[in-house]
């Protein structure tokens, strides 16, 4: 097994980028999902309710600030194409604490898993994508470690999956039979909810093996 794909969200929602490499620590790959579009009353809005999100851009700059499809993060620019997407009250906001991730910080998937479902993996949003897998082997991971370069994951479970899974990435239409057949083909389950252990850099091509 190896790593065929690295990806980091710097903004929760919004379409990531692709990386060769990228630095792994306990809450994370550095700078993933550290900017959130908010309400108001500071509730966290997700592509779930407004998948006009997925849309925007976000990278990581050389200043290790988000940018968003090339601008500062705050900068107005990036405040108005957020509203266009999320509503008037829609706005951005910075917080790298842990509780910034849905579950665990780290999301892995598999290509044989991806495979089987048969649609484009970047649906279900992980951090890494593993090859060489067959077919659904990741549900018997949960319990396991993983070690990658330097990195030790602990594989804790199989994550159930929302209705962010019925957008196409590019497009934004919705396809909610993606959903259904992840119900009832593998039981609303699929890519791995993990903590890291130990962290390290890691690239693309790096093996990965079962500790």
């Amino acid at each position: 097994m190896r790593v065929a794909e690295l990806w980091r969200y710097p903004v929760k929602s919004l379409a990531g980028e692709r990386l060769e490499s990228a630095e792994l620590t306990v809450n994370g790959i550095v700078g993933d999902r550290v900017v959130h579009v908010r309400d108001e009353r500071g509730r966290v809005i997700t592509a779930r309710t407004h998948p006009r999100l997925l849309a925007l851009h976000a990278t990581l700059g050389p200043d290790g600030e988000p940018r968003l499809d090339g601008r500062p993060w705050a900068a107005e620019e990036s405040a108005v194409a957020v509203r266009e997407a999320a509503g008037p009250d829609a706005r951005l906001a910075r917080h790298d604490g842990r509780e910034r991730f849905d579950v665990l910080p780290l999301l892995v998937a598999t290509d044989g898993a991806i495979a089987a479902l048969g649609v484009d993996g970047r649906r279900l949003r992980p951090n890494i994508v593993v090859e060489g897998v067959e077919g659904r082997a990741e549900r018997g991971w949960p319990g396991r470690r993983l070690r990658i370069a330097d990195a030790l994951i602990a594989v804790e479970k199989v994550r159930g999956r929302c209705v962010m899974t019925t957008y196409d990435p590019d497009t934004q239409v919705q396809d909610l039979s993606v959903l259904k057949r992840i119900v009832s083909e593998f039981g609303g389950r699929m890519a791995l909810d993990c903590d890291v252990l130990e962290g390290g850099v890691l690239r693309v091509g790096d093996p990965v093996a079962f500790v």
